[in-house]
């Protein structure tokens, strides 16, 4: 079973100016993407292999493209170029049964895979069942289509419990969607920078720093005195 003994997070975005000082502050493990981030972000998937080699240079364990073509045979045709990347990306491939199909090949072949976009717990048992690494609900979205997200994602990490295959939840809106999937079990998170950033930030935390570094300031211009 993957899961550990602390949590992990990564950073959900594929701006570069938003990603880059997340990975050099250590903050997150890596960076995860999809077409619709890539879009948004100004790129391609001929940007990929710059994108990849750029993050993993920044210190990311794991970058995630997703694979495309709509059919089994294009989802394993383009999820090989990604894995081709290095061996640490990981391939992303939608929860549908095409997708399923191409999952079941990369995992035999040793592809770090995670299958996104997952919304039932029959599709996480699934999942496990085949062995890959990562499944990635949305929670956002499932609040939004009136899911009962938080429970549901628990149930999945809990359907999972004694296989390979561990939660990474998306579509987190806010710090505390990130602390209570993580009460729930969950161990995994990716979040847009805007939300990674949130978790680092109390005003309490600010204004005790702030008293901290004026005290300092005093004791050292009495010294100096």
């Amino acid at each position: 079973m993957l899961t550990p003994t602390r949590p992990r997070l990564y950073v959900d975005s594929a701006d570069v100016n938003e990603v880059s000082p997340l990975l050099a502050a250590g903050v997150v493990r890596g960076v995860t993407t999809n077409p619709t981030i890539l879009a948004r972000g100004g790129r391609a998937a001929v940007d990929i292999p710059e994108l990849y080699d750029r993050w993993v240079s920044e210190g990311a364990d794991e970058v995630f493209f997703q694979t495309w073509g709509g059919d089994t045979d294009a989802y394993l045709r383009n999820a090989s170029g990604l894995a081709s990347l290095g061996e640490k990306v990981a391939v992303k491939v939608p929860a549908t049964p095409a997708g399923f199909a191409a999952a079941s090949v990369l995992v035999k072949q040793g592809t770090s895979v995670l299958v996104t976009a997952v919304y039932s717990v029959a599709q996480a048992l699934t999942c496990a069942a085949m062995g890959v690494r990562y499944i990635a609900p949305y929670l956002g979205r499932m609040r939004d289509a009136g899911m009962p997200a938080d429970a549901l994602i628990a149930d999945m990490q809990a359907a999972c419990a004694g296989s390979d295959t561990n939660v990474l939840a998306a579509s987190l809106r806010s710090a505390d969607d990130v602390v209570s999937l993580r009460l729930a079990g969950v161990p995994f998170f990716t979040a847009a920078p805007a939300v990674i950033r949130e978790m680092l930030w109390h005003e309490v935390s600010e204004s005790s720093a702030a008293e901290f570094d004026s005290e300092m300031l005093r004791l050292s211009l009495e010294r100096s005195a």
